[in-house]
């Protein structure tokens, strides 16, 4: 028992020092944020009381800080394996800081590129600030937190290759087609549902928004999964990943027809969405959808 205290006692300064970093690294996010925007946050979300800028700033700082995890995790980590303070130490932590850098980089650029695929027949900038539609705000959190989970399968991941080239290579490959996922799946999710997602968004639906958005980390959860893990080579890999991708899409669609059909008979899911605007049904349908994937993710 002494040995496990005194084990976690020796690591606990290092983990003490990632917890700064990670501190660090969300006041640069939201400096990022702020030289990005053409308004001040503070203002939005103090005296403005802009709920909707708060929910999607939410889900950024939960997509940086799953970035910043996912970094402590690639191959030139070695946490715990030497626990002094030297220069092999202070080296990782630079590279853990630039590479969360370069991931919260990448989280807003794709961000704005996803913005004008998934919700693309409005302004989603001015249905925020101006508007302050927490439907918009419900999928931005979403979309930020299911991009940062296809940056972070992307980057944590395990090559066989030794190549630094075939690394980065790998993790571009396979962070562009974790954003055709996602993208698909939005196009996928509208065709097999009777609204018009972008209407009731529109009309600030926070229901129809949070569902969107569940839905979205969900699929994300499923393409973490398809990526993560050991590169065995590209044939197999992409297999691998079709696979679980398509799995994830009939997984998504048959657990909304469970929620619907089995686990709520007298309740007309889609009219509570759209008619009802029901948060409550939103929250249930959501947290289905994102455990059901959650049991894909580590049943397989």
């Amino acid at each position: 028992m002494l040995d496990a205290f005194y084990d976690t006692l020796e690591l606990l300064p290092r983990g003490l020092i990632y917890v700064a970093l990670g501190i660090l690294v969300v006041y640069f996010a939201k400096l990022i944020q702020d030289w990005i925007t053409p308004y001040r946050i503070g203002d939005q979300v103090g005296t403005g009381k802009n709920n909707a800028l708060g929910l999607s700033l939410s889900g950024y700082f939960i997509g940086v800080i799953i970035v910043f995890v996912a970094v402590l995790y690639t191959p030139f980590s070695s946490s715990g394996s030497n626990l002094t303070f030297d220069i092999d130490f202070a080296t990782e932590v630079l590279q853990v800081f630039l590479y969360s850098m370069g991931g919260i980089l990448v989280l807003n650029l794709t961000r704005y590129l996803i913005d004008h695929l998934v919700l693309r027949k409005f302004k989603v900038e001015k249905a925020i600030i101006e508007d302050q539609n927490i439907g918009t705000g419900a999928v931005e959190f979403g979309i930020y937190i299911a991009v940062a989970l296809v940056i972070a399968s992307s980057l944590a991941g395990e090559a066989a290759a030794t190549s630094i080239v075939e690394e980065i290579l790998r993790s571009v490959v396979f962070f562009l087609l974790g954003m055709v996922v996602l993208v698909a799946y939005t196009y996928f999710y509208q065709f097999t549902t009777r609204y018009d997602i972008h209407d009731e968004i529109e009309r600030a639906n926070p229901a129809v928004g949070i569902t969107v958005a569940a839905n979205l980390i969900a699929i994300a959860i499923v393409t973490f999964k398809a990526v993560y893990g050991v590169f065995m080579g590209w044939g197999e890999s992409l297999v691998s990943f079709v696979t679980f991708a398509i799995t994830g899409f009939i997984l998504l669609l048959v657990v909304r027809w469970i929620v619907d059909k089995v686990i709520f008979p007298r309740i007309k899911i889609p009219a509570e969405l759209s008619e009802s605007q029901n948060t409550g049904v939103a929250f249930i349908v959501g947290g289905v959808v994102i455990s059901a994937s959650l049991v894909l993710y580590f049943a397989i």
